[in-house]
């Protein structure tokens, strides 16, 4: 009996450290400050002119000084994206307790979702290597092209050595990432993981979205960021990044941490559709969210928050609600459902800004509110205007991407008796 609790213990999963560079502001305390109290960043974009676009929204991170978190002679040779990711790896570390040395840093690893990339520096490399040739191009730029940069940067800086591996998986990327980063840890790769997921604006990002009409007003009409709501037309977009420290249940025990929650599992599922497009019904929003309940070993009846990926776009934000107003009919008391993309805009890549809010949503007993939200399109039980007290045992974190690609991640409480047992 005690072998067979100590092999389920060596599989849970928990998270004991939080890091963030974000529209909401940079660092635990900033986040979830702002997060709680319904702050909406969105603004007019200030770091490219967007005049020439029908959009002109955006939730930019402001107020990241680099040399807070990143070494003088590292920082010349990172991009953007190097940096917001670096720092908030850095930020989860302090945040878990953990210093990196010689005898952890090679148990320690990184699994970083990112749907684009440097799309910045992508563009300055091929516009020089185009007009001038590929001896005018400055070398520095040709390392932090490719995906895995950011990852690598932070490796480097921070000083570990173990599993670094980068995801692209549409707007699912962080999701994928992180769920990824649990099986390393189950299966033995590492002891530790930071995970989560970046994106960045950029002008190159603005137009090629904004040529598939995800952003709003993909109608016309006024701009804005509206999850579930009757009115949305369409994203608003984002960037940021948010990183998870996570372990295992003893690991955090010994070391006298106090998790945050635990990655009881998850699932993954697809639809046939267009690259681009969405498909028509929730079915297989369904069948990823029964997927992700039973790898975690619980039921519908258990769920009593979602953290939802619902962006104001006019087709997710439909099926989504068709998904949760099946799958959760039969219970007497229906969850929670919030979407903080209203304020943090859609970075494809907010999977892990925003387990990062679910996480302190645990910690908290609350969840924040869905800003822009106002004339529900269905009647689920939305966390509106305000912040919304929930005792919260189980919850789901939602990915739905362009593509018909679908990943969901169970958290639990692992504080409870329950849960313990």
């Amino acid at each position: 009996m005690a072998d067979s609790q100590q092999t389920e213990n060596s599989r849970r999963i928990v998270i004991t450290g939080l890091g963030m560079v974000t529209p909401l502001g940079i660092g635990k305390e900033e986040f979830s400050h702002r997060v709680f109290a319904g702050d909406c960043p969105v603004a007019p974009i200030q770091s490219f002119d967007t005049s020439t676009f029908p959009s002109h929204l955006g939730a930019e991170v402001s107020g990241f000084q680099p040399r807070d978190f990143i070494s003088v002679k590292n920082i010349r040779r990172m991009d953007k994206i190097s940096l917001l990711t670096t720092a908030a790896a850095r930020l989860a570390l302090e945040d878990a307790g953990i210093s990196i040395n010689t005898d952890n840093r090679d148990r320690i690893g990184i699994l970083l979702g990112t749907s684009f990339g440097a799309t910045d520096v992508t563009v300055q490399f091929a516009g020089t290597l185009f007009k001038d040739g590929p001896a005018f191009v400055n070398p520095i730029l040709v390392p932090n092209t490719v995906m895995n940069a950011p990852a690598g940067h932070a490796s480097i800086e921070l000083g570990f050595r173990g599993v670094n591996t980068t995801v692209t998986h549409f707007a699912v990327s962080a999701e994928t990432a992180i769920a990824y980063a649990v099986s390393e840890i189950r299966r033995g790769a590492a002891d530790f993981m930071l995970t989560g997921g970046v994106d960045i604006l950029s002008k190159f990002y603005y137009e090629a979205l904004t040529r598939f009409h995800t952003f709003s007003p993909s109608d016309g009409k006024i701009e804005a960021c509206r999850p579930f709501d009757r009115d949305r037309n369409g994203a608003v977009a984002g960037e940021g990044c948010g990183i998870l420290f996570i372990e295992r249940w003893e690991s955090a025990m010994s070391r006298g941490r106090k998790p945050y929650c635990e990655i009881k599992g998850f699932g993954q599922g697809s639809s046939p559709t267009t690259p681009t497009g969405w498909p028509d019904n929730a079915a297989g929003v369904k069948k990823t969210i029964g997927r992700a309940l039973n790898n975690a070993g619980v039921g519908p009846q258990d769920i009593e928050a979602i953290s939802a990926a619902a962006n104001g776009g006019i087709t997710l934000d439909r099926i989504e609600a068709e998904a949760y107003a099946e799958v959760f009919a039969a219970g007497e008391n229906r969850p929670l459902i919030t979407s903080i993309k209203g304020a943090l805009g859609e970075s494809f890549s907010g999977g892990g800004m925003r387990a990062c809010a679910l996480a302190l949503s645990f910690e908290k007993g609350a969840l924040p509110p869905t800003v822009g939200l106002t004339e529900p399109l269905t009647a689920l039980a939305f966390v509106r205007e305000r912040t919304e007290a929930s005792a919260i045992n189980n919850a789901l974190l939602a990915g739905i991407s362009f593509g018909g690609t679908y990943v969901y991640l169970v958290l639990g409480n692992c504080h409870n008796e329950e849960n313990k047992a």
